[in-house]
């Protein structure tokens, strides 16, 4: 072992990773999205897996809870961070994963080949030969047909923040221990903030910067910004890099970002023109324009690039579940007539609705949000609900679907994620996510659970309560029971009227009620399966 890899080692082990999924490296995700951009990728039921830079598995173990079938390993350099996550897996019961401690360049032919293959928050904080052993095998280790995820920090974006990471290293770097090192790191800045004159480029950097440096977590700013390796890149180079080992770029992981009619007519146009047809030349445009910082590149071997189509075809938007949140502004309901009606989507996007069809699009994907509706669902209850025939909605049912794709309002799977569209009489979550660390109402003040489209989600202290009994054989009046025992045991309290509810009649009819809420909650959380 080297000394920059005994380093990262050592590093990696004294500040771990926080370890917990991705949405946007979601197999299923990836699934979708290589569909859409014209190839057919592996079911991720039976899929085999490779995660490089694991940590504890939070990525990975609870795909492989989703998909028992399929075949899930992880590695990362730092046993400390392993030995975590074997143990999880062991709480867990799950025979389908398995995590490894071990360099990323000691991988081989002898793994064999993986239908999927992510790779987030490792490229650009290792030293260049381990991200060439990382195309490599995204590479050598992928499937014919297989899809590889890989993110990494790019410029320009990250050109201001390297004089922050600079500074803070220059300070925090030579304490020994990782909270001093942040500690002195932070401030440092704070006196260049106060400092910088009001005109420079340092001021303007900061203004920039320090947001994020507040608002993130010890561990993110450990790892970004005082950790030995970080190495961005021009989005240009790395399609290059991955070009030189048999890799072809096929979309970012947000695909939104890719669409040049986001950023209005005055770029559109000439960047069309510009880019001669160059998806990659075009995004790389795109990243000065908007000052990018970070990527998550999703690459295929180049035997599959002449099946990539860029341009959206109505057969493949037909073919996908679609799943979406609309509210109206201020708190309102969408009503079925042609007033306009802002509304608000996922990933903070404003919507506004024109036309009664628009907006009962809108209604059939938030009443069913989590759960996922395909076209041909959508147009049937867009013709119901508004009660013209269905050959005059289906044409402006899939024109509002593929807009809605482009500017990342909905998302999309091949398969439903098995979330509930309504609460059951018998309601049921996942074993994995019964039986999660940290549920039980003793463990800590805040407790996090992966839902079914592979985001951590917040659980209050009734959701942790009940959680373990959803497993598809408690009714709603046995799970209210269940609570007023633990009141009566004082392990919980209700409070109504300022003061604990402890009369049998009145407990009853609270727990009750609080037993409806909760499961309506953990619903629209996505934790209750379909």
């Amino acid at each position: 072992m080297d000394s920059m890899t005994t380093a990262l080692t050592s590093y990696y082990d004294t500040v771990p990773y926080d370890s917990h999924p991705f949405p946007q490296s979601a197999v299923e995700h990836l699934e979708a999205l290589a569909f859409l951009f014209g190839l057919e990728s592996p079911a991720p039921a039976q899929a085999r897996v490779l995660e490089l830079g694991s940590a504890a598995g939070g990525n990975l173990i609870p795909f492989a809870a989703r998909h028992p079938e399929a075949r899930a390993l992880g590695v990362d350099l730092s046993p400390v961070q392993i030995r975590q996550g074997v143990a999880a897996i062991e709480r867990s019961g799950l025979k389908n994963v398995e995590l490894r401690a071990l360099d990323i360049a000691s991988i081989d032919a002898s793994f064999g080949q993986f239908d999927y293959i992510v790779c987030h928050g490792v490229y650009s904080w290792v030293p260049a030969p381990v991200q060439d052993a990382i195309l490599r095998v995204c590479s050598e280790n992928l499937a014919p047909n297989g899809v590889a995820y890989v993110s990494y920090n790019v410029y320009p974006g990250w050109k201001a923040r390297e004089i922050v990471r600079d500074a803070m290293i220059l300070r925090g770097a030579p304490r020994d221990e990782p909270d001093e090192k942040l500690s002195y790191a932070r401030g440092m800045l704070e006196f260049l903030e106060q400092s910088a004159r009001p005109d420079s480029v340092l001021k303007k950097t900061l203004e920039e910067t320090m947001p994020i440096v507040r608002a993130a977590n010890s561990s993110y700013l450990l790892h970004e910004f005082l950790e030995p390796c970080n190495s961005p890149c021009y989005f240009k180079e790395f399609a290059a890099r991955a070009s030189a080992h048999g890799l072809s770029y096929l979309a970012d992981a947000e695909p939104s970002t890719m669409f040049v009619q986001n950023y209005g007519e005055k770029v559109r146009d000439p960047l069309l023109r510009e880019c001669g047809g160059s998806q990659i030349m075009m995004e790389q445009y795109l990243d000065f324009l908007v000052n990018r910082t970070f990527r998550q590149t999703l690459l295929v071997k180049q035997e599959r690039a002449a099946g990539i189509r860029y341009r959206l075809v109505p057969e493949r938007i037909r073919a996908l579940e679609f799943a979406g949140v609309f509210a109206a502004e201020g708190g309102g309901v969408l009503t079925l007539d042609a007033q306009e009606q802002p509304c608000n989507a996922m990933r903070n996007l404003k919507i506004t609705l024109r036309l009664p069809l628009q907006k009962a699009v809108a209604q059939v994907l938030d009443e069913r949000y989590p759960a996922t509706a395909s076209a041909d669902v959508l147009i049937a209850e867009v013709s119901a609900r508004t009660g013209e025939p269905r050959a005059a909605v289906e044409p402006l049912v899939m024109a509002m679907l593929e807009e809605l794709l482009i500017l990342g309002a909905v998302r999309i799977r091949r398969a439903s994620p098995q979330a509930a569209a309504q609460v059951s009489e018998f309601p049921r979550a996942l074993a994995a996510v019964r039986s999660a660390p940290g549920l039980a109402l003793n463990a800590g003040p805040s407790a996090v659970a992966c839902n079914l489209w592979h985001e951590p989600v917040g659980l209050s202290l009734l959701e942790r309560c009940l959680l373990p009994l959803l497993d598809g054989a408690h009714s709603h009046e046995s799970l209210a029971l269940h609570l007023a025992v633990e009141a009566r045991a004082e392990r919980l309290r209700f409070i109504k009227d300022e003061k604990p509810l402890t009369e049998a009649g009145a407990l009853r009819e609270f727990t009750q009620q609080q037993v409806a809420l909760a499961l309506r909650d953990l619903r629209r959380k996505g934790l209750l399966a379909g």
